[in-house]
C-alpha cells in the first residue's frame, strides 16, 4: 500500500533508528506514537499498519467513558434484572436452536457449553446488533497514551496493528470504547491468537460471521481455564445462621460441607455431592440471593473483572440452560454511592487497599468489609450496610 503522508515517512525513519521499547504513557502524543511504531515494526507490522497508527487520534469521548462506568454502582439484583431481559432469553433460545450444529462443534472442540457462549453473545452486543461505534484504533491509542490504566490497553495496540496490516480488519474498524471488537467484544490479542474460522471461508470475521463468533468465543473461554463438562454456578438456599466467615467465592469447599451447614437446593431438597468444590457467593449479603460458585465461575472474572457482571453472565447462561429465575430474597439495605465512598474512605484510613474511592463494591472493598465485619463481630458476608458504616 502506498504511503499517504510525509508524516508517516518520517515515522518510518524513526522506526529504524529508535530502540524497540515504547514510552509507557503520557508526554507528547506524536512522539509517543513514534515510539509505538518502533515497537510495532519490531513485531513485524508493515506499512499498512503503521499508516493506520499515524492517522490515529485522541478521542475525548473514550476518556469520558473510561471515567464514568456508573453501571457497576448498581446492585447485583438491579443490574441482573436489567440485563437478563425477556428479549435476551427468547432470542438466546432461538439462536441456540438456529446454530445448534455450530454450538455442538464448539462444545466438542473446546468443551464449552452452548449457553455459556450464547450468554456472552447476548450481554455484549445483543447477538451482534450493537457492536459499538468507536474508532477502535483511536480508542486504544487514547487509553494507552492516557496514564490512568495503560497496562490494560497497551498490550492490545500491536495486535490490532497486526490485524490491520494483514487485512483482517480495516484501519477504520469500529467497536466498543475500550477496544473490543465484534459480536462478543473480543480484544485484538484474543482475535489474533484465538480467532477461529468457523465457517471455513478462509478468514476470521468476528463482526459478520456467526460461526466464527461462536467458535472463537469458545476458544477464548477455554483459554481462561474452563473445565469441560463442569458446572459454573448453582443457586442455593442458605439457612439463617452458618459460619459466615467460611462464605465467599474463593473459599471452595465440598458440597457435603455446605450441606452439613444447612445449605440446600432452592426448593429445599438436599444438595447432592458431585465430587467438586464450590464457594458460596453472596452478592448482596447473607439475606440476599446465594450461589455455589465452582472453578468455572472464575473464568467469568477473567472475561470481566466486575463481580456483578460476571455473576449476571453466569446467571444468564444458567437461565438459557434451563434454570429458573433466582430468588432475590430480602437483602439488607445497602449503601448509596456517596455512602459507599465514605465507607471506602474509612477502610482506606484503616490501612486497607480498596483501589480507587469510587463508590463501587469491587473485590478489594468486599474483602476489606469482610475483615472489618469479623473484627466487629458482625456476620462476615461482605455486604456493606448502614450499620457497618456507623460502626466504623
Amino acid at each position: 500500500m502506498r504511503l499517504r503522508s510525509q508524516a508517516l515517512a518520517a515515522l518510518l525513519l524513526c522506526v529504524t533508528a529508535w530502540p524497540a521499547m515504547a514510552q509507557e504513557c503520557g508526554g507528547d502524543f506524536e512522539a509517543w506514537k513514534q515510539s509505538v511504531a518502533v515497537e510495532a515494526k519490531a513485531a513485524g507490522v508493515g506499512p499498512a499498519g503503521l499508516e493506520a497508527l499515524e492517522a490515529a487520534t485522541i478521542d475525548d469521548k473514550v476518556l469520558a467513558r473510561d471515567r464514568a462506568q456508573g453501571v457497576f454502582t448498581q446492585t447485583f439484583i438491579e443490574f441482573s434484572s436489567r440485563m437478563i431481559s425477556a428479549y435476551r432469553l427468547k432470542q438466546g433460545a432461538a439462536n441456540l436452536k438456529k446454530y445448534a450444529d455450530v454450538f455442538a462443534r464448539a462444545d466438542q472442540q473446546f468443551g464449552v457449553q452452548a449457553p455459556i457462549i450464547a450468554a456472552f453473545w447476548a450481554l455484549e452486543t445483543d447477538f451482534g446488533a450493537v457492536q459499538g461505534d468507536f474508532h477502535t484504533l483511536s480508542a486504544l491509542v487514547t487509553l494507552s497514551h492516557d496514564c490512568r490504566r495503560p497496562q490494560l490497553f497497551r498490550p492490545q495496540l500491536v495486535p490490532l496493528l497486526e490485524l490491520i496490516d494483514r487485512g483482517v480488519l480495516p484501519a477504520d474498524v469500529r467497536g466498543a470504547w475500550a477496544g473490543e471488537i465484534g459480536q462478543t467484544q473480543i480484544l485484538p490479542s484474543d482475535y489474533l491468537a484465538r480467532g477461529v474460522d468457523g465457517d471455513s471461508d478462509g478468514k476470521v470475521d468476528l463482526r459478520g460471521s456467526v460461526p466464527d463468533v461462536i467458535m472463537t468465543t469458545a476458544n477464548k473461554v477455554l483459554s481462561r481455564g474452563w473445565k469441560r463438562d463442569q458446572p459454573w454456578i448453582e443457586e442455593v438456599r442458605v439457612p439463617d445462621d452458618i459460619p459466615w466467615d467460611q462464605t465467599g467465592r474463593t473459599n471452595k469447599l465440598p458440597l457435603s460441607q455446605w450441606a452439613q451447614w444447612g445449605v440446600t437446593n432452592p426448593d429445599g431438597t438436599p444438595l447432592i455431592d458431585n465430587g467438586l468444590k464450590a464457594g458460596l457467593a453472596l452478592p448482596m449479603g447473607r439475606k440476599g440471593p446465594a450461589f455455589l460458585a465452582y472453578d468455572n465461575f472464575d473464568v467469568y472474572l477473567e472475561w470481566n473483572q466486575s463481580f456483578t457482571y460476571a455473576l449476571t453472565a453466569a446467571n444468564l447462561a444458567a437461565r438459557l440452560a434451563g434454570a429458573k429465575q433466582f430468588d432475590p430474597r430480602n437483602p439488607e439495605t445497602g449503601l448509596n454511592n456517596e455512602q459507599m465512598k465514605a465507607l471506602q474512605t474509612k477502610l482506606e484510613a484503616r490501612g486497607y487497599d480498596v483501589g480507587t474511592v469510587d463508590g463501587i463494591l469491587g473485590t478489594n472493598t468486599r474483602e476489606a468489609i469482610r475483615k472489618e465485619q469479623m473484627r466487629l463481630g458482625l456476620p462476615v458476608d461482605g455486604w456493606p450496610t448502614p450499620e457497618l458504616l456507623v460502626r466504623l
